[in-house]
């Protein structure tokens, strides 16, 4: 319902906005902007839909150069008339996601309209400027290498640079590996060495010529890093060392916090390396599977289509592979680049294997076989591609959910191919309803685009059984979107196949919701979408 309060908010208020006077795709950039923190993305979202519909291409030019346009404004308590460019009478949010979203696309927008905008946001003269919106300037005019030296600057403010390094020297005085590398405050680094001198601390050995005194003054921001290189490569020795060296007394007694926090030191170290150990036997396959690495390569390399047969006996050890070594056997073997040929046979076979594979080695498989391969077409999949990704899904799903379908909705290079082979597998026959219901939990928790659209009308034409809470997030969603999607026909094809195939599921609130979304719709569809609403009156 608060989605549905929001649409008319925005519609009474935007002849009042600052962009006003703009033609109306820029209005509609400006209102998506301002409709939350996700405002870059439903910006993003927008042009893709205006672009979608094959008509002139987005007049970012004009647009930047509505945004360092100057207009008499009434500001301050004295009501005095000031020239403020619009890019500063927009709210802040908007400010912000308008900078995010130029960052997005910097390399495609007119940098002659491009560098007035950043020197304007760069010259903000109010009493508290934003420096969040400062720093997004600043990184964007790094990107687009506009003469600035980029040497001893910094996007962070003064202020946030001075609570940076405060919070840097509180976290120093922790422990010796956490510290400022740069020159200390006398006062406080004189004091604190001091207390470290006058504490006492048995056992202490004398340091080597190569060890450099521990005296703030004597000591730079280079020779701390060169001693932290020293202490890396040393590792183990020179913990053994210290942990000889630091070991208390026999009577236990007179010890203070300093101390038994340095004595605890090499115990954690021992502990940290310990762990590294079994991370690098982690990232080894086993021996009996890596010995028969170079068999199953060429097994894959020989495959054709129609090849049938028992899996190979090699297979059944993936089942004593913890995942990183699923995944570097999967690098060994080059399942990216296997051909389509070759990924239904492996599948066919990785489906027979008894017990099933566990669900993280099941998704660092499907990443392997089908993430890279699918967002690389750049035409309709083949048919084997399609029947080893739906065969494959039928048995592990939730795998296929979380490494395939989020994924790939996600990706900047998502386009036709990609949304067809999505398509075809959510229409297959063999998808489980239960498998449906997870699929639509993992698009409800995405962020929107026109490619979802497509995809989720796809699914919700097999009219997927959900509870009435999951109903409720989709419709809210949906209206939520209405703003953003006014010339989307992808959207208004998906509205329409949820007011005629859930119509018995949408309530009163949800009509309301419905109502408000679908009147800035500027569709060839508007009609039937109005009569459809129209039947869902009580």
């Amino acid at each position: 319902m608060a989605a549905s309060e929001e649409v008319p908010a925005v519609a009474e208020g935007a002849d009042s906005a600052p962009w006003a006077q703009l033609e109306a795709p820029a209005r509609c950039l400006m209102q998506a902007l301002q409709a939350g923190p996700e405002g870059a993305w439903r910006g993003l979202g927008l042009l893709r839909a205006l672009g979608s519909r094959g008509g002139e291409p987005f007049g970012w030019g004009c647009v930047l150069e509505a945004l360092c346009r100057e207009e008499p404004v009434v500001e301050g308590p004295d009501c005095r008339l000031e020239l403020k460019p619009l890019l500063l009478r927009l709210p802040p949010l908007c400010q912000r996601n308008l900078m995010s979203l130029l960052m997005a696309l910097g390399p495609s927008l007119p940098e002659s309209g491009l560098l007035p905008v950043l020197q304007i946001a760069r010259q903000d003269q109010s009493p508290n400027p934003d420096a969040w919106l400062q720093a997004l300037g600043e990184l964007l005019r790094r990107d687009l290498n506009a003469g600035v030296a980029t040497e001893g600057t910094s996007p962070l403010s003064t202020n946030c640079q001075r609570q940076l390094q405060g919070l840097c020297r509180r976290l120093g005085q922790g422990g010796r590996r956490l510290k400022l590398a740069q020159a200390p405050v006398p006062e406080e680094e004189q004091e604190e060495g001091k207390e470290v001198k006058d504490s006492p601390r048995p056992g202490k050995r004398r340091k080597g010529p190569e060890e450099e005194p521990a005296s703030p003054q004597g000591e730079q921001a280079p020779k701390r890093f060169r001693r932290l290189e020293r202490e890396e490569e040393g590792g183990q020795e020179e913990e053994r060392r210290e942990s000889e060296s630091l070991e208390p007394p026999a009577d236990g007694g007179g010890a203070s916090p300093m101390e038994n926090q340095l004595g605890a030191e090499p115990r954690e170290a021992g502990q940290s390396l310990e762990e590294a150990k079994d991370l690098a036997e982690s990232l080894e396959l086993p021996k009996a599977l890596q010995d028969q690495v170079p068999r199953l390569q060429q097994l894959l390399k020989t495959f054709g289509e129609g090849l049938e047969g028992a899996p190979p006996l090699e297979l059944q050890l993936l089942h004593e592979c913890s995942p990183s070594q699923t995944d570097l056997l999967c690098a060994q073997l080059q399942l990216p680049q296997l051909s389509d040929p070759a990924l239904l046979q492996l599948c066919t076979w990785l489906l027979s294997l008894s017990p099933d594979l566990s669900l993280s080695n099941a998704t660092i498989l499907t990443r392997s076989l089908f993430l890279r391969r699918i967002l690389s077409l750049t035409s309709s999949a083949s048919r084997l591609l399609i029947m080893a990704l739906t065969s494959f899904c039928t048995k592990y799903a939730y795998p296929v959910c979380r490494a395939l379908l989020g994924p790939v909705l996600q990706a900047p290079e998502t386009g036709p191919a990609q949304t067809e082979l999505l398509c075809c597998l959510l229409k297959d026959e063999a998808l489980a309803p239960d498998t449906q219901v997870l699929m639509l939990g993992q698009i409800l928790e995405l962020p929107w685009k026109e490619d979802t659209f497509v995809v989720l009308q796809s699914l919700l034409e097999r009219q997927v059984e959900m509870t009435p809470e999951k109903f409720g997030v989709l419709m809210e969603k949906l209206c939520k979107e209405g703003p953003v999607a006014t010339a989307s026909v992808a959207y208004a094809k998906l509205m329409l196949t949820v007011m005629t195939k859930y119509q018995a599921s949408i309530t009163e609130i949800h009509r309301l919701g419905l109502a408000a979304a679908l009147e800035l719709n500027t569709t060839f569809l508007r009609k039937p979408l109005q009569a459809a609403l129209r039947h869902l009156a009580p």
